[in-house]
């Protein structure tokens, strides 16, 4: 195909985009009448469980106002007559809450939830209960304001527990007025928010705190009322109470709300002790210490570098100094999230605030409150205080900030509750290079920190789930450890973003797109709802069909496709591409790093959407008897890719080239990995034409953009398809391998360059290397949904050893390879009832028997034996 190219200037290239600006009126015309009512459709037909707690009430602390960040205690005495058969029930507060018995603590929830459609947390007393008085204790925390984990909602709390007695009778406790509670004033209410995507910013004063009220204790210096009985019906989250709103003035009759059952297991809990004390010294304050952690005033203190400390067999010893306070650093092993905490032994009133970092470099700033002010500060009360956060962070360097006190201090236990996911297969996976051993150990380990209820991008900072490129993060968690019930509910939880319009909150359930609809339509921001990444959560639910192959978690998620589906429609310009630029709220993002003007993601990103349409979204459509969508998408796709390689294709180059309608202007060419990338992968060049791009891919020239490291697994997958294994390895030896997160964080960060003691994300989400090596060196990917077919089509490259099992639906697939290329032999297991291919280079001759479909042109496909053992010599790979 070899098309004239047309050469546009920029004022005339931006007329084509201007339908973009089309009326919300005239989008929804064109999506069809049931776009404004996707959900309410939805629900009407829905297979989601859902829960009603009747006779349990929503309570609330009893007030027609609740401050931000204020925290609730309620409680209640409950007598357990005689030996117990059960004892199960519910819990859901909102914002969070810890639920103790007897002083214990028991689990901390809820899950990150859509405010209209809130996961319920199970609870299990069997083990804890004893005969006679219990007391049950629930702390809540209301945000208030927006969070990364919590878009909006309103406060209460609702909780129903069942006993069944050996003997066969049974008993109900459940949440109503004869609930006590109070106002914890330890925390102040009203407590300002840390930044934008954080709501707590903790202060906590153990000279308030009621000692033991959890266990049923008389405490003198509080008042226990009654709890107030909010008017919300039992199987409606508390976002439909009439509980007033007074921050943002919400309320809704929520006819299609609902209470759902948590579907996935709670984080398992792991004490980790810091690994050593590494720098201690004074300082000076030049200004009021709370004036510098309110407002980060600068010039606030003069670093005094002396040790502050004395070591006594697992304690630290603080040596006062008049006028200074001192300042301990402590590091862990690697990189985690948890619950921060340490024992403190101190006079009355010292004050010590805790900062987390993720990466510190001693020496350097003396006080470490440069990440987003994550800092909490702890009052102590006289003697031995017991401190932790009661918001999770992700850390990997803790920091005491200890004054106001002239009497020796005591700290010990410095430590974090790490939290993890319980997944159901350990990972499995080797390789005799070094250093590709140690960045797939830290892609591991990154997966740990960010794949917990929600799937995000670095815990660090946002605590938010997006699609696009942290939705590559389900391949490494489907193979590494053969999980789907956490994807099953990442993609029920993100397709709930939907708005009227059309395009999804890209990051919900979370605070930040539903802020930044406001500040689009003020211009105050290059932020919105990235259209891409709908794009990309077409392409993550079809995954989860292909790996899985379970329908039923798509049946609430597919009819929101449909409408967003229809929305790409509505924006189509005259010339018949997707536009970039004048889109409204929403953007395209594509990548940050790859593109030097906004106009040059139109290639990419008209390229991904012809890419969902052929290989995600048509399918779902067959998948679900819409064929009549699925033909109008691939219509609507092969006009797509006809106008796009019009625009954009260069016979000249043998390329897409992202800045071609502009050349005239612009004089030089401009790529980028990922338009190549994706149109290697879907065949997307006209009449096959790839090998220009793949040269392009594997040399990276200096007019390709190089895309974030989230985002450069597209890339890679490009290269192992056309066979260019090498190029892979060495890309993970020479690029990702020196990532300085790998070294010390035993993590992958955030883009290619961190700084520490800075805003960096040192734990991110870019797992490329370890979904890369499943899938593409040891060659493992589905063919059938929930792998009933599959191939392996191992590429080991240079590598003398590897070894990988992956976990699937229907059981462990292993790779085993040894030796070199000549002299290599693969031994390979696959699960009984499934048909697995064996796709080699086309000159290896083996005894078996092949397939008459080919997946890789030119290659062979031996279909392998199932359910044992099998060995064969190579002398090609």
């Amino acid at each position: 195909m070899n098309m004239k190219q047309p050469n546009f200037s920029r004022r005339d290239f931006l007329k084509t985009s201007s339908t973009a600006g089309l009326t919300l009126s005239a989008i929804a015309a064109n999506a069809s009448e049931t776009k404004l009512n996707v959900h309410s459709e939805m629900i009407k037909n829905q297979t989601v469980p859902t829960l009603d707690l009747t006779p349990a009430k929503w309570i609330w602390y009893p007030s027609e106002r609740c401050l931000q960040n204020s925290f609730i205690f309620f409680r209640k005495k409950i007598f357990i007559s005689n030996g117990l058969k059960s004892a199960k029930g519910w819990i859901v507060a909102d914002s969070r809450y810890k639920l103790m018995l007897n002083g214990e603590r028991i689990q901390w929830g809820p899950a990150p939830s859509d405010p209209r459609w809130v996961d319920v947390d199970p609870v299990d007393l069997m083990e804890k209960l004893k005969i006679g008085e219990n007391y049950l204790a629930v702390q809540v925390l209301f945000y208030g304001q927006g969070d990364g984990t919590w878009p909006i909602g309103k406060p209460g709390l609702i909780f129903k527990l069942e006993v069944e007695y050996i003997a066969g009778d049974k008993q109900l406790f459940v949440s109503d007025i004869t609930w006590q509670t109070c106002l914890a004033r330890c925390w102040p209410p009203g407590q300002y928010k840390r930044w934008y995507l954080r709501s707590l910013q903790e202060i906590f004063d153990a000279r308030l705190y009621p000692a033991g009220w959890e266990n049923g204790n008389e405490i003198t210096q509080i008042k226990w009322l009654p709890a107030m009985e909010l008017s919300c019906p039992a199987d409606k989250p508390a976002l439909c109470s009439n509980y007033r709103d007074y921050l943002f003035e919400i309320g809704s009759d929520c006819e299609n709300a609902s209470l759902r059952p948590r579907r996935i297991p709670f984080m398992d809990e792991i004490v980790v002790s810091a690994r050593d004390l590494v720098e201690s010294h004074y300082i000076s304050w030049k200004v009021p210490a709370d004036d510098y952690f309110d407002f980060l005033l600068p010039d606030a203190f003069q670093a005094v570098r002396e040790s502050c400390v004395l070591q006594h067999a697992g304690k630290w010893q603080i040596l006062p100094r008049p006028e200074l306070s001192a300042v301990l650093t402590f590091e862990f092993t690697e990189q985690i999230v948890g619950w921060p905490g340490f024992t403190v032994q101190a006079e009355e009133g010292t004050i010590i605030e805790l900062l987390v970092q993720e990466a510190h470099q001693p020496g350097g700033p003396a006080v470490m409150n440069n990440h987003f002010f994550s800092w909490t500060r702890f009052v102590c009360k006289q003697g031995e205080n017991v401190f932790e956060t009661f918001d999770y962070e992700s850390l990997r360097w803790i920091q005491l900030v200890v004054r106001n006190t002239n009497q020796p201090v005591f700290v010990s236990n410095v430590q974090v509750r790490r939290r993890r996911f319980p997944w159901p297969n350990e990972p499995a996976l080797y390789c005799s290079d070094g250093k590709i051993q140690k960045l797939l150990n830290a892609a591991i380990n990154t997966i740990h920190n960010a794949a917990q209820e929600t799937i995000v991008d670095g815990m660090g900072r946002e605590r938010q789930q997006y699609s696009g490129d942290v939705g590559h993060q389900l391949h490494a968690i489907f193979l590494t450890f053969g999980e789907k019930r956490l994807p099953a509910r990442y993609l029920e939880t993100f397709s709930q973003g939907l708005t009227h319009d059309g395009y999804f909150l890209d990051c919900w359930p979370a605070y930040d797109r539903l802020a930044r609809l406001m500040e689009r339509q003020m211009d105050l921001t290059p932020w919105g709802p990235l259209l891409d990444h709908g794009i990309g959560f077409n392409f993550d639910s079809y995954y989860y069909y292909l790996y899985t192959g379970d329908r039923s978690a798509l049946t609430e998620v597919f009819p929101r496709l449909c409408v967003f589906y229809h929305y790409l429609k509505s924006i189509q310009t005259s010339h018949g591409l997707l536009p970039v630029e004048n889109t409204g709220v929403p953007k395209v993002w594509i990548d940050h790093n790859a593109y030097l003007k906004q106009r040059h993601k139109q290639c990419a990103f008209n390229l991904y959407t012809v890419a969902m349409l052929y290989h995600a979204f048509r399918p779902l459509c067959s998948l679900f008897g819409r064929t009549d969508l699925a033909d109008e998408a691939y219509d609507f796709a092969g006009r797509i890719l006809r106008k796009t390689q019009q625009f954009f294709w260069s016979s000249r180059h043998g390329l897409y080239v992202n800045n071609l309608p502009w050349i005239a202007e612009e004089k030089n060419i401009r790529t980028c990995d990922r338009s190549l990338a994706t149109a290697v992968l879907f065949d997307l060049c006209p009449d096959g034409n790839m090998r220009s791009v793949v040269d392009t891919l594997a040399e990276c020239p200096p007019h390709m953009g190089f895309s974030y490291p989230a985002n450069a697994g597209w890339r890679l997958w490009a290269l192992a398809k056309a066979r260019r294994i090498q190029s892979v390895l060495n890309d993970f030896r020479t690029r990702w391998a020196f990532m300085q997160s790998v070294d010390l964080n035993n993590t992958l960060q955030e883009d290619w360059t961190a700084r520490p003691d800075s805003q960096s994300q040192w734990s991110h989400c870019p797992v490329a290397p370890l979904y890369v090596f499943f899938m593409n060196v040891a060659g493992i990917q589905p063919l059938e949904p929930g792998f009933r077919k599959f191939f392996i089509r191992p590429q080991p490259g240079d590598l003398n050893e590897m070894k990988v099992t992956a976990h699937t639906v229907r059981g462990a697939i292993t790779v085993d390879c040894r030796g070199t290329v000549g002299h290599r032999i693969v031994k390979l297991c696959t699960p009984k009832d499934t048909t697995g291919l064996l796709v080699l280079d086309g000159r290896e001759i083996l005894d078996l028997p092949e397939n008459n479909e080919t997946v890789f042109s030119g290659e062979k496909h031996y279909i392998l034996p199932a359910g044992e053992p099998f060995e064969v010599n190579l002398e090609y790979s």
